[in-house]
């Protein structure tokens, strides 16, 4: 089963940026679309952007113009470069594959927007 370990997340005041990461554990990660979502306190898990294999990518209307999502197919790992954050981008952030079935989740890591 393919282990998944977000970092990168923090406290950051409005206007602010961040870049996460998430290395996957295994050989199959290069094969697969990815994704970050997100789950804010309350609320169900989004999609918030994906990656496909060959570098094709697709984003929320909510965070268009501000994330960006990457991907390192050597190094396993996918990233997401948050640009002017806002308040309503407090959330913990979670990468998993963009199509069922999912792997695990990890544990995530947490974005907090506040002055």
């Amino acid at each position: 089963q393919v282990q998944l370990v977000e970092s990168g997340g923090g406290l950051v005041q409005p206007g602010g940026s961040l870049r996460l990461s998430c290395v996957a554990s295994g050989n199959i990660f290069g094969i697969y679309a990815m994704a970050w979502y997100r789950q804010a306190p309350g609320k169900r898990r989004e999609l918030v952007a994906s990656i496909t294999s060959g570098g094709s990518t697709n984003y929320a209307d909510s965070v268009k113009g501000r994330f960006t999502i990457s991907r390192d197919n050597a190094k396993n790992t996918v990233y997401l470069q948050i640009n002017s954050l806002k308040p309503e981008d407090t959330a913990a952030y979670y990468c998993n594959k963009r199509d069922s079935p999912g792997w695990y989740w990890g544990q995530g890591t947490q974005v907090t927007v506040s002055s």
